[in-house]
């Protein structure tokens, strides 16, 4: 079960806090929630075994590790009657960040990272050469917010 409706309001604010800040320690959890830290734990433990709670991550500003040219690449089988299993023949390419399927004239979009408008091109290439995609790309200027976890109240 990870739907978010399923828990009660002493795990959703356990899961908000962990989403504002995944390193928060579980005696601030504690503190917050007004529980034991055992209590705490024991609840933190269950929301990730119940798959609510994925991990824990660092966030890195990609423009800190060196030039970087962030793009997003819209993707369109080119033969529809072939198996719909781009995902999956994408998945070997690091470049690529995050991949989601979207309702509309392109069947997926990518967040793609590279250290070049050269190094795109090329990317572009390997993109539609694993897949046998048609690709439509947008460089990204500039990230106002990212990494933003909506939870409903």
């Amino acid at each position: 079960m990870t739907d978010i409706d399923h828990l009660d309001e002493i795990d959703r604010l356990l899961v908000r806090e962990l989403v504002a800040d995944g390193r928060a320690t579980l005696a601030h959890l504690a503190a917050t929630a007004g529980l034991s830290v055992s209590a705490v734990q024991s609840r933190v433990r269950r929301l990730e075994s119940r798959g609510v709670i994925l991990g824990y991550t660092a966030r890195v500003n990609p423009e800190t590790v060196g030039p970087m040219l962030s793009a997003f690449v819209a993707i369109t089988p080119l033969d529809p009657s072939q198996p719909d299993d781009a995902p999956a023949r994408l998945r070997h390419i690091d470049e690529i960040e995050s991949c989601h399927s979207v309702a509309g004239d392109e069947s997926y979009v990518l967040l793609v990272r590279v250290a070049s408008a050269r190094a795109l091109e090329d990317l572009l290439q390997r993109i539609r050469t694993a897949a046998n995609v048609r690709t439509r790309s947008t460089i990204i200027l500039q990230t106002f917010y990212d990494g933003r976890a909506y939870l409903p109240e």
